[in-house]
Order: C-alpha cells, then sequence, then structure tokens
C-alpha cells in the first residue's frame, strides 16, 4: 500500500479483523541516515499480509489508531519498536517470540531458527541487509518481506502454550508488559562511539574526533546516507590521532586524499583546533559502576562479589534452562555487586533489584540466592 486509498482499504480490513496482528519491518540502516522504516508488513490470519510503504504516505494517524488496539506479535521487539514509533506507531499489547522462545530456555532463537523448530517451515534468506529505501521494490524482497510475518501468529500460539505448561506464562507477560515502554536510551555524546576512539587519549586528539563526526552527521543527515558511507571512522581515527596542526598536515594523513568533501572535513579539524583548552573534552564521564573488567585492580571486593553474584545467578539459571541475562539483568547484578546495602537483608536486596531495573518475578527467583552470595566474606 503506497496510496492514501490503499492505505485506507488497508485499515478498514485490519479494523473488521482480529484483534491480534504481525507485525515487521525492514530498514536500510547501512544505506540510509538513521534506522527508520522504509516497509512496514502486517498479518491478520483473517485479513491476509499488507505492506505498508511508510515513506510514499505522510499520514498513518488512521493506522496508528487501528494498530494502537490490537495485541502485536513481533520479533525482537527492541528492534522494530524505535522505527515504528518514529512513525506514530505502538502497539496496544504485545508479544515477543524470541523474547518467549528465551524464557523458555530454547537455544536457537532467530526468526528463521524458530520456525523451522516450531513449525518445520524452512524461511528464504538473502535480504536481509538490502537497502530497502529502492523503489520499486523487486517482488522477491517483498516475498521475504511477508514470509517474515507470515508464521507468527501460528509460533505465538505454540509459545503461550509452552509457557502456561512450563509455569512460566506470568514471566513472559511481565517482560511483554515492560517492552510496551520501551526506549532506546539516548547518548549524550555519540560521537563518543566513533569505532577506535579508545586509540585517542588526549583533549585535542578527542575534540577532533567530535568535529569531525558532528560534520559528518550533518552531511549524512542532508545526504540521507548512512555516516560511514560519508566518513569512515577509521579516518576520522587516523586524523584525531595525528592531531594535525595545519590545512598541509591533515591532507599528509594517509588515506586523506582519497576522501570526498575535504574542505568539510578541513573546516571540522580547524574548528577543533581553534577550541580552548578549557572546553576541551575529557575522558568519558562514567554512570554507574566502571567496566567490570577493570575491577579486581580498583575495587578487589567489588570484583569478588561480583563473582559470587554471577555464580549464584548461573546456578538458578541452569536450574530454569534459561540464560542468565534474562533470569536478572546483568546491569542490576553489577550494580548489586559494586555497591550493595548497607544492611543486608532480602528485602534491602530486593529494593536495590528493582531500582535497578529487575522485575518482579525475576527478583522472586534470585534474590534470595543473591542476599546469600552477598553474605560470603570476601577473600
Amino acid at each position: 500500500m503506497d496510496t492514501p486509498e490503499g492505505l485506507a482499504e488497508a485499515v478498514a480490513r485490519i479494523a473488521a479483523g482480529d484483534d491480534v496482528i504481525a507485525v515487521d519491518t525492514e530498514r536500510a540502516s547501512g544505506h540510509r541516515y538513521g534506522q527508520r522504516a522504509f516497509l512496514i508488513q502486517l498479518r491478520q490470519h483473517d485479513v491476509g499480509t499488507v505492506l505498508v510503504d511508510p515513506e510514499a504516505l505522510a499520514d498513518l494517524e488512521g493506522l496508528a489508531a487501528v494498530l494502537g488496539e490490537r495485541e502485536w506479535i513481533l520479533h525482537s521487539a527492541t528492534q522494530d519498536l524505535p522505527c515504528l514509533n518514529e512513525r506514530g506507531l505502538y502497539p496496544g499489547r504485545l508479544f515477543d517470540t524470541e523474547l518467549a522462545a528465551r524464557i523458555l530456555g530454547m537455544e536457537k532463537v532467530g526468526l528463521a531458527a524458530l520456525t523451522e523448530t516450531l513449525l518445520g517451515v524452512e524461511l528464504a534468506k538473502g535480504f536481509g541487509a538490502a537497502d530497502w529505501s529502492k523503489r520499486p521494490l523487486p517482488d522477491d524482497w517483498l516475498e521475504y518481506a511477508s514470509l517474515d510475518v507470515e508464521y507468527l501468529e501460528e509460533m505465538r500460539e505454540i509459545l503461550i502454550d509452552r509457557l502456561k505448561q512450563e509455569g512460566r506464562w506470568e514471566w513472559a507477560s511481565a517482560e511483554f508488559e515492560t517492552l510496551l515502554d520501551f526506549r532506546p536510551k539516548a547518548n549524550p555524546e555519540p560521537w563518543r562511539r566513533t569505532s577506535g576512539m579508545h586509540q585517542v587519549r588526549d583533549p585535542r586528539g578527542r575534540e577532533i574526533v567530535r568535529q569531525l563526526w558532528l560534520a559528518r552527521d550533518e552531511v549524512a543527515r542532508e545526504l540521507d546516507r548512512a555516516p560511514h558511507r560519508v566518513l569512515n571512522d577509521t579516518m576520522i581515527v587516523a586524523v584525531a590521532k595525528q592531531r594535525p596542526a595545519s590545512e598541509a598536515e591533515v591532507r599528509r594523513v594517509p588515506g586523506f586524499r582519497s576522501v570526498r568533501r575535504k574542505e568539510v572535513w578541513l573546516r571540522a579539524v580547524e574548528r577543533a583546533q581553534q577550541t580552548p583548552e578549557s572546553e576541551l573534552p575529557g575522558p568519558a564521564e562514567q554512570s554507574g559502576p566502571p567496566a567490570p573488567k577493570n575491577w579486581k585492580r580498583k575495587h578487589p571486593d567489588a570484583a569478588q562479589r561480583l563473582t559470587d553474584l554471577k555464580a549464584a545467578t548461573r546456578v538458578v539459571a541452569d536450574e530454569l534452562g534459561i540464560p542468565p541475562e534474562v533470569l536478572i539483568p546483568p546491569a542490576a547484578v553489577r550494580a548489586l555487586a559494586w555497591q550493595p546495602p548497607a544492611e543486608l537483608s532480602l528485602d534491602a536486596v530486593t529494593d536495590h533489584l528493582a531500582a535497578s531495573g529487575a522485575r518482579s518475578w525475576q527478583i522472586a527467583l534470585v534474590g534470595q540466592p543473591l542476599m546469600e552470595a552477598l553474605q560470603q566474606p570476601v577473600a
């Protein structure tokens, strides 16, 4: 559907259809700027499959209204929800087939593997990383996209039965409820994620990275092109490591001669050179505990606690047959190890875990074992 009339027809069919709808998206993140959806796939068993071209449709309010009244079935919801939310689409309720499979302790939880395991169906492969901004979309791409939602409802029914049989339906329901509020964490300094950034250790070099990153982001946004296709991280770090003091020195950085838009990057480096010392960026500020790899040297007691807490978590996870990271958020375990409650009690540990994002069902399973692990003497 790529016309208002076609979309209106689809919305009417969806509104008259079932209360549950399978949803998926296709993006062009390696080709275009950002993570927006270039195709939205919808399927109801009593309606069929509808493919929506959001790039061709300025108004999705009608679709948003009808989808907001339904339960969405997604596979790996955190991958699709941000770009759907960007289009103004939010679920009324949610079921994540990947997360359900992980809670059940299934080993292979990718969509293709899960479809084959649960239904004996082998999905077509080959276009996941394609440039979905291309128009018109080839028929085989559309078929591939349609298959991504073809079997989600059947899988949902099987997974619900298994979750209820194993007494894990309440766990899954709590996780699905939490996903309704999922939003990617905003990064106030995204330039620090430049690949190879750890090689740049001085303030002026960091400022060069920052100015080049900001300039690249502006160009990429204007061109609607993936940033790495405008200027790759390797070149940004190479320039920053050289700390060039003049245009001539920038031009002598290996590989710089072959890049496009040289004047843009030269101006960015010049801005970095002119930034006052007092305004140069320092090392990244640490929010929360530092990386565990440094604990043994900086905080050996916390390192030992983390080892004990992970061991206690692993025992429970192995008994249930689920991954430890599903049983309890790793960040909650790290926070507990780094700074445990002053007075150890189950209530204090429970409050600490809840404040770190653990859900009630998770705390009920691991709260006591974690408290007991904290009570062990630190060597």
